[in-house]
């Protein structure tokens, strides 16, 4: 999807916020359950930015119906080199709902986990301090 591969090179968080569905679940390549809800959504996006360097795209494959795209990309997290892809659905409405991350190796893998696991508190803070927001 062109415009989130836009914001998230552009660490823009508000528009990779704006492009998330409100029921949006985001689908973790080290946790076993998924994530529901924008706002836990947008929070691990955010300690995304803060632990992945040297982020970039290097492919992005879009169906001919325009709901999903997979956007390949590398990084260094923890020291290690890895490579991974955003395996996105949109809903009718052209926002997404369906967000699921894959990386490899697995040693790149355990250093995902390692690092947002370390930011998980910061997330969660973030991601209930949204939603308070939202809900009032």
């Amino acid at each position: 999807m062109k415009q989130f591969r836009e914001a998230v090179e552009a660490r823009d968080e508000q528009a990779m916020r704006a492009l998330l569905a409100d029921d949006v679940v985001f689908t973790s390549p080290v946790a076993f359950k998924p994530y529901p809800g924008k706002a836990i959504t947008s929070a691990i996006l955010r300690g995304v930015l803060r632990v992945f360097e040297d982020f970039r795209y290097i492919r992005e494959i879009n169906d001919a119906g325009g709901h999903d795209s997979a956007l390949v990309f590398e990084a260094v997290v923890g020291g290690k080199k890895i490579t991974g892809c955003d395996f996105i659905h949109v809903n009718d409405d052209g926002k997404i709902d369906d967000l699921m991350v894959m990386v490899r190796p697995l040693s790149g893998a355990q250093a995902v986990a390692a690092a947002m696991g370390a930011q998980f508190d910061q997330i969660a803070a973030e991601a209930a301090a949204e939603s308070e927001g939202v809900s009032q």
